[in-house]
């Protein structure tokens, strides 16, 4: 069960800072322990002013929609601190640039730029977590993917500095960052796009979700691509070869419309869902000598 935390932790903060919040239910596997602290900002400034009181050696855990996430069973000691429900701003700025807020959904983020008739954000329909968790893992869809529509990105250090950088201020490739010393999150980024006057855009998009709907378990507890897709292949695949679609360990199973997925039932824990990762790396390297590599993030404390 969460608490507030003490009166003093909470000194000049105008959000919600509690204690021993269970992130099982922020993440949507729906395991994970407790994190010792969790935060949620009313804003940018409460944000900012909230990071610069942070000891300096705080461990912190950034969180969007908990997408992409894996948190053990025993929780994070340091403070969580979650976007979901602030920085949500979304402002179309001219014909060829959208900024949004770290906080927005990736889908509002397809749905807004479809709105104004705006091409080269579609694939994010197909991201199940924020724009800031998609700057922090290149997250992409249906062969698009977030950097290259990077013109740029405002970012939070340690101590509550934000600033303003450019892609060339960062090392990216398939799913994955090379993120600055000091560096916290996203705050939010300038987005490029192009006109879409005949709606091009929104016609491809619909025809990805609902090539989605019918080949990915959505509305299910899932964390979306468990693995990265190794050079010349996809994880799916060499999954299905080896016969484990619908393996099961305790409340995890992979999913048997997609086998890149992990999907969870009720009462589930997090070391359910590592164990069954295990045993696909195992199960695949064994059988074609391909190492998958999680596309998922792991972080926390066994219990």
């Amino acid at each position: 069960m969460s608490r507030a935390a003490s009166p003093s932790s909470r000194q000049s903060v105008r959000g919600e800072l509690r204690e021993r919040e269970p992130l099982s239910q922020h993440t949507s596997w729906r395991v994970g322990g407790p994190a010792d602290r969790f935060f949620e900002p009313a804003d940018r400034d409460d944000l900012l002013q909230f990071i610069a009181r942070l000891p300096a050696k705080e461990p912190v855990l950034w969180l969007g929609l908990g997408s992409n996430l894996l948190v053990r069973d025993g929780g994070f000691r340091g403070t969580v601190i979650s976007l979901h429900g602030a920085l949500d701003g979304l402002v179309s700025a001219g014909d060829f640039e959208i900024y949004a807020e770290a906080g927005v959904h990736c889908a509002r983020l397809a749905k807004f730029a479809q709105q104004h008739k705006r091409a080269g954000l579609g694939f994010m329909a197909g991201i199940p977590g924020t724009v800031g968790g998609a700057l922090a893992m290149n997250a992409g869809a249906w062969g698009g993917e977030t950097w290259p529509q990077v013109i740029a990105v405002e970012a939070v250090f340690r101590g509550g500095r934000a600033e303003w950088l450019e892609p060339h201020d960062f090392s990216w490739s398939y799913r994955h960052v090379d993120l600055p010393n000091g560096f916290l999150g996203f705050l939010g980024a300038r987005l490029r796009v192009a006109n879409d006057e005949h709606g091009e855009h929104e016609r491809v998009t619909r025809e990805w979700l609902a090539r989605r709907k019918a080949t990915q378990p959505v509305g299910k507890p899932t964390a979306g691509s468990t693995f990265r897709n190794p050079p010349g292949d996809h994880a799916a695949r060499l999954i299905e070869c080896c016969g484990l679609k619908g393996a099961r360990i305790g409340g995890a199973e992979v999913s048997k419309l997609h086998a890149n997925f992990i999907v969870t039932d009720e009462g589930a824990k997090a070391s359910d869902v590592e164990s069954l990762i295990e045993h696909i790396r195992n199960t695949v390297r064994a059988q074609s000598g391909i190492d998958l590599h999680p596309e998922v993030r792991v972080v926390g404390e066994p219990l």
